[in-house]
């Protein structure tokens, strides 16, 4: 049972990251049909950016409590991957929106590589630590454990979900990117200025993916050039999971698929000799990927999308 629990904790954890991500992902997918394969790097920015922030600000010795200090950081990634996203969108994705599907896709991936060599080439390809300024203390709950800050970040990924919901279903511009969603030539009829919808659409994901990035880098306790990649695609495979272009399905597809990699992780893994399971973990997301395509190809929510369209 205290296996059971623990697994379900830190699923929980890590699901919550992925559901920040994959709303990025459902987000753009469900305004312009395209999958965005940058966006996995443009979370890997973010941390990027937050560790470096964070040593600059511990550098200048202003005696910034460390919450603030990782908040400051925050609002720094966030301002870096908003304008990043903003610019690959207007650069490279608005050029090829009524090009054949392969060409927006085969650009994704183009620029999720020239991401991964500029960041190794400002940061090296080395792991970059991210520093400890805040206390990190250990909660015993039921013989599993879980920490402060893990706490924090399941917490802050709830709110942070709670406030793209909000501003989808009841802002203006939320209006504005449903109408887009379901019919760009009559929103333009209507007014609706789509080229910025689609620009703003880019802008939220890159806002909740540079928060996803100082999550996963804190939790970890480090970073790295090429962590985008897999934190990436397991964040679409969520957002397939739970129906892509569906927010729910996004936020429910994160949490079912961090919570059954923890599980298969920590049960599976070590009949085969894997004590942690860590070697076997990415193969759980992506047999459950395999069977929801075969299944349930709309994922588990797409009915949804299907009503909207």
């Amino acid at each position: 049972m205290d296996i059971f629990l623990q697994q379900i904790l830190n699923g929980l954890v890590v699901g919550s990251i992925y559901a920040l991500i994959a709303l990025g992902y459902t987000m753009v997918y469900g305004i312009l049909g395209l999958i965005n394969f940058a966006h996995g790097e443009v979370v890997m920015i973010g941390a990027m950016v937050s560790i470096t922030v964070i040593n600059v600000l511990l550098q200048m010795n202003l005696g910034l409590p460390g919450v603030v200090t990782i908040t400051l950081a925050t609002c720094a990634a966030m301002a870096a991957c908003m304008l990043l996203s903003f610019s690959i969108e207007k650069i490279a994705y608005r050029p090829l929106r009524k090009a054949p599907r392969l060409a927006p896709l085969i650009t994704a991936i183009g620029i999720s590589i020239i991401l991964q060599q500029v960041a190794m080439v400002i940061w090296g390809k080395r792991y970059v630590v991210f520093p400890s300024v805040i206390k990190v203390e250990t909660i015993d709950i039921m013989g599993a454990t879980i920490t402060n800050l893990q706490i924090v970040i399941v917490v802050l990924a709830i709110v942070f979900m709670g406030v793209l919901v909000g501003i989808v279903e009841k802002t203006k511009l939320g209006r504005a990117m449903r109408a887009t969603s379901q019919n760009p030539e009559v929103a333009t009829l209507m007014g609706v200025n789509v080229n910025h919808i689609i620009s703003m659409t880019f802008v939220l994901g890159a806002a909740l993916g540079a928060i996803a990035g100082v999550m996963v880098a804190a939790n970890y306790d480090q970073a790295h050039a090429n962590m985008g990649f897999m934190i990436g695609l397991k964040a679409f495979t969520a957002a397939v999971l739970g129906g892509i272009g569906n927010l729910a399905g996004a936020v429910v597809g994160g949490i079912l698929l961090g919570i059954v990699e923890s599980l298969g992780a920590g049960y599976i893994g070590p009949l085969t000799g894997d004590v942690l399971g860590s070697n076997y973990q990415d193969i759980f997301a992506f047999l459950m990927l395999i069977a929801v395509l075969v299944f349930r190809p709309s994922g588990l929510l797409g009915e949804r999308v299907a009503e909207r369209a």
